[in-house]
């Protein structure tokens, strides 16, 4: 059974439970198996020897989310060996859709929708309440060598990342 932390995430002011332990930087980065808008398996290790930074987002249809996938999609682009991946539970259809209708080229969305692991692993499951099953808006930067080098949970769902934080790791 997975742990179940309280209270880390808020939605609203309003503590939210979060299954899973936390990650740490300088932790190897657990694998996944999510699924893309081509409706392929996508892993972490698909990208091996990159820089990865993977968002995970409650859903891509709430104006935080949608924001926050746009600016890394426009940061992308000029990222060397980086990888951005946007994590969350909305079905590769509505993904698929989301990133034709909003021009989005530069960032892998990929469902973890099949099964709770991939946001037991990192930490972000939200077990219980309205948004029970969507993932917690949090930021993980995977180094080359497959080890976390920046690992940021937002303490309110309903705001940003530090994308300045998150960009630095990756480039550093």
């Amino acid at each position: 059974m997975s742990e179940i932390r309280s209270g880390a995430v808020t939605l609203k002011g309003g503590p939210i439970d979060l299954a899973g332990a936390a990650l740490s930087v300088g932790a190897a980065a657990p694998d996944f198996s999510l699924q893309s808008i081509g409706l392929e398996e996508v892993s972490l290790s698909s990208s091996a020897g990159k820089t990865r930074i993977i968002a995970t987002v409650p859903s891509l249809d709430t104006g935080v989310c949608h924001d926050e996938t746009r600016k890394f999609n426009e940061h992308a682009a000029g990222l060397e060996n980086t990888e951005v991946i946007v994590v969350s539970m909305d079905l590769p259809f509505g993904l698929k859709r989301w990133c034709g209708a909003e021009g989005i080229e530069n960032v892998k969305t990929l469902s973890a929708h099949r099964c709770t692991k991939f946001g037991e692993d990192y930490g972000v499951l939200i077990k219980g309440g309205p948004l029970d099953r969507c993932l917690a808006r949090a930021v993980f930067v995977v180094g080359a060598d497959g080890n976390l080098k920046h690992v940021e949970y937002v303490s309110e769902t309903t705001e940003h990342p530090n994308y300045d934080a998150a960009l630095a790791a990756a480039k550093g």
